[in-house]
């Protein structure tokens, strides 16, 4: 272990918007060093230049991890790396930060936990909006809202350049209702507190851009014990609508809570990955009525002063990562809950491919 007056040696492991954004956290935050930057292609040499320069460049992630020694590794790449990517890292003696989800199976996500337990190493997940004042405060509002939820949630991206080539290398290993439901299926699980029983999913397939068999368009279903509900929608491509792309809306028997991002939500941003993130302002909605049944409530505006922009939101991610490092944090429920809303994803995935219910 590192002792805490020393920084941690990271190696930054895939050059796309997150890791990019992870290793600018890296070097803004005192605690950390990169020792070594990889991918397979020219975009760790871009990435090189953006943070001045100087960086050992590697395109092999095994023979990096074998000549940088690193304490942590920063795992960014496409899913279906992650598990190899992570065991090895863990096997190594590193700790991991790695970005969602864990694995491209529940049983690899098992794997990785597995030794990450056994090598008493911390393994962080990248699960943004936990990390989100504006987020937590819509799961706090929301449960104040009674029960049961009704939780409606998407983010469809009318994606074209380079992130229409990215989610197509995407979807060569998983769905857009998987990679990005992850985030939005954990957010109703800390909604409710309830455990899921049942998922419904369709999917739709609107280009030939990708492998026969995959879907472009998805959107899942959810049935918990305490009689919540859930959906959310997902859809990726330069045919995507950008009507009502960005919902994010819960109703309880004592009224509803609603993001309103104006500007966000506003024509062109659907494919900004910083407008993602994006709150603004909550509207809460009360039910209570009087004898005519008229309100006697007006609504609520909550408006976000602490509205962290995504650079923001990765350099607290990774403040936690050196938190739960150096004070020694029990991440058990971290990491299952990771486990977990991958599994409702897959689940879902699962439904669509079936066309049936799956019961979980």
């Amino acid at each position: 272990m590192t002792s805490p007056d020393s920084s941690l040696r990271v190696l930054v492991v895939g050059c796309g918007n997150m890791g990019a954004s992870h290793a600018l956290a890296y070097q803004l935050i005192d605690g950390f060093t990169i020792c070594g930057i990889v991918s397979t292609g020219n975009s760790k040499v871009v990435l090189n230049e953006r943070l001045g320069g100087g960086y050992p460049l590697f395109s092999d992630y095994a023979t990096a991890l074998a000549e940088t020694k690193p304490d942590a590794v920063c795992i960014s790449t496409y899913p279906d790396t992650h598990e190899s990517f992570a065991i090895m890292a863990l096997e190594a003696g590193c700790h991991v930060f790695i970005e969602k989800p864990l694995a491209d199976t529940v049983e690899g996500s098992q794997r990785v936990i597995a030794a990450a337990q056994k090598a008493d190493r911390k393994l962080v997940v990248g699960y943004i909006l936990r990390h989100h004042p504006s987020w937590e405060k819509f799961v706090e509002v929301a449960r104040e809202m009674g029960k049961p939820l009704v939780m409606r949630m998407n983010l469809n991206q009318q994606s074209h350049g380079q992130m229409w080539t990215v989610h197509r290398n995407l979807m060569k290993s998983l769905s857009p209702i998987v990679d990005c439901g992850v985030h939005y299926i954990d957010v109703m699980c800390q909604m409710t507190r309830s455990k899921p029983v049942q998922v419904n999913a369709i999917g739709a397939r609107l280009t030939d851009d990708i492998p026969a068999g995959n879907y472009n368009y998805g959107q899942l279903q959810i049935r918990f014990e305490d009689g919540s509900v859930g959906w959310y929608e997902a859809g990726w491509g330069p045919m995507m609508s950008e009507t009502a792309f960005f919902v994010k809306d819960v109703i309880g028997p004592k009224g509803c809570v609603s993001i309103v991002a104006k500007n966000a939500g506003g024509t062109g941003k659907s494919d900004n990955v910083d407008s993602h993130t994006k709150t603004e302002s909550l509207r809460v909605h009360y039910a209570d009525i009087d004898a005519e049944d008229h309100f006697t409530r007006p609504d609520e505006w909550i408006d976000m002063q602490d509205e962290p922009d995504h650079q923001e939101l990765c350099n607290r991610e990774q403040r936690y990562f050196l938190h739960a490092i150096r004070d020694n944090i029990d991440l058990t429920d971290h990491m299952q809950d990771a486990v977990n809303s991958l599994r409702i994803a897959f689940a879902c995935d699962e439904s669509v491919r079936t066309g049936q219910p799956v019961m979980l």
